[in-house]
Formats: structure tokens, sequence, C-alpha cells
């Protein structure tokens, strides 16, 4: 490696560390950090070595809980990534989330409330996890189940997982579902969202510790705007309009 490779990777190292000192956390994330760090001490007691090794670990911890302002789109009609992660799958025609469903019950294998775009955003550890509002409206259901913690980019996670689904009623009275899922190493989801409450788009809702998925069921005949395999920003990618519709449009990696 040059003195130049050496010099870029020690500012990159030392831009992270200062963006991550100088952005806000969020206060689920005190616990931890203050915890990673009363045991730094204890460990560099020991050893340096083991006292290095807890101060990164702290400052993993304070990066991991970030909670950086973002530039919320003002338009109602925008339905907002509720995550930063990558769209990992967009499925046509899926049922909502069977606690979801107006008239659901444990026999129900088949939907009444017709059907949904699916988009599965994957955060792994690495990503901002405080989620956002994906659009505004009031809160007509949230409903929280425990479950297993496969990984969360299989298929079964979205109906296996422990999870906290939330239904939203829109001002055209279609509903949209946002569905926090827990994966390998996340056990634990916050979620501040109640029945009946009134929402805006890209306000700050939960959190899932650590490494997670997010699912969107967008309502009926409109048209996601992201991609498969896009990077998605929490409150700031616009995932669809939902006064837009028609055909997917198909990409192509260039």
């Amino acid at each position: 490696m040059t003195n130049e490779a050496i010099d870029k990777t020690l500012f990159d190292l030392k831009e992270t560390i200062s963006q991550t000192l100088c952005t806000p956390v969020h206060k689920a994330g005190w616990p931890f950090i203050i915890g990673f760090a009363l045991v730094s001490v204890l460990l560099a007691m020991l050893s340096t070595f083991l006292g290095l090794v807890g101060l990164v670990l702290t400052l993993w911890c304070l990066y991991f809980f970030r909670d950086p302002v973002r530039a919320v789109p003002q338009q109602k009609t925008l339905v907002l990534s509720p995550a930063d992660g990558r769209v990992t799958a967009i499925s046509e025609a899926v049922p909502l989330p069977k606690e979801l469903r107006d008239n659901s019950s444990e026999e129900e294998s088949e939907p009444e409330d017709g059907d949904y775009t699916r988009i599965s955003i994957f955060l792994s550890v690495f990503d901002v996890h405080v989620n956002r509002v994906p659009v505004s409206g009031t809160i007509k259901k949230v409903v929280y189940r425990p479950g297993m913690f496969l990984n969360a980019g299989n298929e079964r996670a979205s109906i296996e997982n422990e999870r906290s689904a939330a239904l939203i009623e829109l001002e055209n009275g279609k509903s949209l579902g946002v569905v926090q899922i827990a994966g390998l190493v996340a056990r634990r989801i916050i979620s501040d969202l109640k029945e009946g409450d009134s929402v805006t788009a890209g306000h700050r809702y939960g959190l899932i510790r650590f490494g997670s998925r997010l699912d969107i069921y967008l309502p009926a005949g409109v048209t996601p705007c992201v991609a498969v395999g896009q990077r998605a920003i929490g409150g700031e990618t616009i995932l669809a309009d939902l006064e837009k519709s028609g055909p997917m449009v198909e990409t192509e990696a260039i």
C-alpha cells in the first residue's frame, strides 16, 4: 500500500469517527453505549490491548445508534423509505400480514382486503437503524408478534420472525402496511406507534437492534419507484407516489 493510500485510509477513518461523534444518538442506545464504555474501562485495567478492543466496540455502538437529521420530502402523496438499507425484494399481488387484515383469524388462509405490493428493505449492522413513518395518515392497527430469528433475507422471515406491524389509513381511505422484522442478531423491536395516532411521513417511530428488515405494503395500483438492489435512505428515498400507477419499470445493472 502506497503512502497516498495509507493517508486516504486514515483520513476516511478520521472523517467517519468525526461524523459519528457529531451525529445525534437515539435515546435507546445510551444504555448500551455506557455499558460498553464501562466494560472498556475495566478491560483497560487488565490489558491495554483489551482496553483498545473495548474502545473500538464502544465507538461501533455509538455509530450503530446514530440518528442523523434527514431532509424529508413534503409532498403528501409520497411514500418514503422507513429505513436505511438495500431493497432486496419487490413482490406484487401479496396479501397483508394476517395480523393486519380487517377480519383476520388464525383459520383464514385467503385475504379479503385486496392485493398489495411488498417492498423489502434489509438493514445491515452498519446501517442507521432508526425507523421513520413512510406516509402521513392515521394508525389503524398496531400488532406485535413474537417469533423466530431467521435470516431477515429469508422469505419465511416475514411470517415467522418476531415482528411489529402497523396499518396506516391514508387520506384517500386506502391502507398501507409497514412491518419491522427481527433478523439473526436482532433481539429487540421498538415501536412508538399507537392505534388512533395521527402520523407524519418522515417522523421517527421506532428502532430495531441489531440488523433487521422492513417490509412496506403498498396499496393496489400504486407503482414502486425503486428497484431491487437500490440503496434506500430512511425519510428521504421515495418508494412510491400514491397518485401514480402503472406497470413496474424494469431495470438493468450498468
